[in-house]
């Protein structure tokens, strides 16, 4: 599953200011899945398909990646890097990451 990790994170606040670490296909496919309708837009559905072919090993997960950081830039979703955000532990599903979102 190795080659399902991204070369580097990538951040998103899925919050107000949480920001969360997306470090796979696998996470990022998560996250994608359960992000809000009213929120998708043409960016998130090529982002989903992408990390979907990269699960399925129809593409790399770097490719996958590529989709997720214009996604997240299209929605205004793109955090700082390491340095600059507190992360959202890994452990956290996009479930959890959906509610936090949710909460005023």
């Amino acid at each position: 599953m190795n080659a399902l990790r991204f070369d580097e994170p990538v951040y998103l606040t899925v919050g107000i200011g949480v920001p969360a670490e997306i470090a796979s296909v696998e996470r990022a496919y998560a996250l994608l899945n359960d992000w809000p309708v009213w929120r998708r837009n043409s960016a998130h559905a090529v982002a989903l398909n992408a990390c979907k072919a990269a699960l399925a090993g129809e593409i790399d997960a770097e490719t996958g990646r590529t989709t997720l950081v214009a996604f997240a830039k299209r929605s205004n979703a793109l955090a700082g890097d390491a340095e600059d955000v507190a992360i959202v532990p890994s452990s956290i599903s996009g479930s959890a990451i959906r509610l936090m979102e949710l909460r005023p």
